[in-house]
């Protein structure tokens, strides 16, 4: 049996869970969708969430949310170390998105850079971070960059769902943010099959998210625009609804919220057995040749939704592709997270080039990441870690 880099979790909670939403009258936009928002919003102190279908999806709306206010401000800060769907959501909203390089230990933007960046470009309008594998960005010292130029700050923590700042407030508080964006994806920490969820503490961002995915649909009477059309004398008319924007069908359904709700309440015990695994692999590989943890400092506060290890292969005298076909040989299944955004040939030929960001070519070049999941027990995971010495050692 193959031992795959991450696996979704389920137990006989979350079957019946699903089994009774799908018993219930509604089984899209019912009471499960509000009642999984709201039990988010109580775990990570958030006022507000909108639960939607994938979080490139919440990427997406948040981006869109965001006040249209100048047209000269057009540009969006981001790192090139995540998935494309970071960049896509800036594009699709018709906005630039800068790539600036990471820090080597953190693996997240590098802060430095961003403050000489933020002196001299005056076109940005937000920074859009992402806590790659589960590990928070130092967001307190960006978010007193950003307020101080008046710019927006949008968490992609779509690796962060029960990740903690240095200072133990929670990510998708919005405490050093305008909006967080989270990931329900099956190798999440936890999951709704497909699905995301943005979390704010503005009430008009709130607002303007609750139209984006569901088409643009206004459906509270008190914010009609048309009373002509939407009252007969001083009465509701029952059918009608006002499309007030361009919105989007990004809405999740409560089968998939049923899920959710259930997942949330193993979320403690999910994220103990993730820093347990992490743990042993730190020990395990901390003294190793060749070999550098890069996120070894930051266990406790992170989601340790990957676990990513840099080779260094020209001293090992053999490619990461050589590696992770001998792995696979062995049954481990590996990954790499990510392929640096502007090296795609979408990227490229629209002008993107990777000189200036060093340092994430560097940790591309090396990067793997290896199984970890809640249902990873000490025997796989010793077997993953003999494995990887015995291929290193030879």
């Amino acid at each position: 049996m193959k031992i795959p880099y991450g696996k979704h979790y389920i137990d006989r909670s979350d079957i019946l869970s699903v089994s009774k939403a799908l018993k219930n009258k509604s089984i899209t936009q019912g009471p499960l969708v509000e009642k999984f928002e709201k039990k988010v919003c109580k775990l990570v102190k958030a006022k507000y969430a909108v639960a939607v279908s994938s979080c490139s999806a919440g990427l997406h709306i948040a981006v869109a949310a965001l006040s249209k206010d100048s047209k000269s401000k057009n540009q969006i800060i981001t790192s090139p170390i995540s998935f494309v769907s970071t960049a896509n959501a800036i594009i699709h909203n018709n906005l630039k998105p800068i790539f600036l390089d990471i820090n080597k230990s953190t693996l997240n933007l590098d802060i430095n850079e961003l403050r000489k960046t933020l002196n001299i470009n005056k076109k940005v309008k937000a920074i859009m971070p992402v806590h790659l594998a589960g590990n928070p960005l130092d967001s307190k010292r960006l978010y007193a960059y950003a307020k101080k130029k008046k710019l927006y700050v949008i968490e992609d923590a779509a690796h962060s769902f029960g990740a903690k700042y240095e200072d133990g407030s929670i990510v998708g508080s919005c405490k050093y943010s305008d909006l967080t964006v989270f990931s329900y994806h099956p190798v999440k920490t936890v999951t709704t099959g497909e699905g995301g969820i943005v979390t704010t503490n503005s009430k008009e961002i709130y607002q303007k998210l609750l139209k984006l995915r569901s088409h643009g649909i206004e459906k509270n009477f008190k914010s009609w625009k048309d009373r002509k059309l939407g009252f007969t004398k001083k009465n509701k008319n029952i059918w009608y609804y006002e499309m007030q924007d361009l919105g989007f069908n990004y809405r999740i359904t409560d089968i998939q919220c049923a899920l959710g709700i259930s997942q949330l309440n193993k979320l403690n015990k999910i994220m103990n057995k993730r820093k347990k695994i992490a743990k042993y692999y730190d020990d395990s590989f901390k003294n190793l040749e060749h070999v550098f943890i890069p996120q070894f400092k930051r266990r406790e506060k992170s989601s340790n939704h990957l676990y990513i290890l840099n080779f260094d292969f020209k001293k090992l005298n053999f490619s990461r592709n050589q590696l992770m076909k001998k792995l696979l040989n062995k049954n481990i299944i590996t990954q790499v997270h990510y392929i640096p955004i502007p090296m795609h040939p979408y990227f490229k030929k629209r002008g993107y080039k990777i000189t200036s960001i060093k340092n994430a070519l560097k940790y591309y070049s090396q990067a793997l990441s290896i199984p970890i999941f809640y249902n990873l027990n000490n025997k796989n995971q010793r077997y993953v870690i003999e494995s990887i010495k015995k291929i290193i050692k030879k």
